[in-house]
């Protein structure tokens, strides 16, 4: 099992789910986050006053899938979440051990 996260635009979520939905049946985490890379921040002006914005709100997806699914799902996030321009986000993928289905204690790829 391999966890993907990935780190994306918020405007891009809805076609991300999409495809992602496409591909089959399995959850994701969602949570609201801020962050940059290469983007760094950018200036805004409010009341007369210039004032520089750090971190710039991002999606970060988490999910789960069987080895043999990573990268559809990679490539599908990768596919729909790109603008082309700075800023389109990561996306890591990362060893799971073991999962535990909470319900009914299945373990594995079960637990999925």
């Amino acid at each position: 099992m391999k966890k993907i996260e990935a780190i994306i635009k918020p405007f891009k979520l809805d076609e991300v789910k999409e495809a992602l939905t496409e591909l089959g049946n399995f959850g994701i985490t969602i949570s609201e986050v801020k962050g940059f890379g290469r983007q760094k921040g950018h200036t805004e002006l409010y009341r007369g006053a210039e004032y520089v914005i750090d971190f710039l709100p991002k999606i970060k997806m988490e999910i789960v899938v069987e080895d043999e699914m990573v990268e559809k799902v990679v490539k599908a996030i990768s596919e729909s979440a790109r603008t082309g321009k700075v800023g389109d986000g990561k996306i890591f993928i990362i060893p799971v051990e073991d999962a535990v289905r909470i319900r009914t204690e299945e373990r594995g790829n079960a637990a999925l």
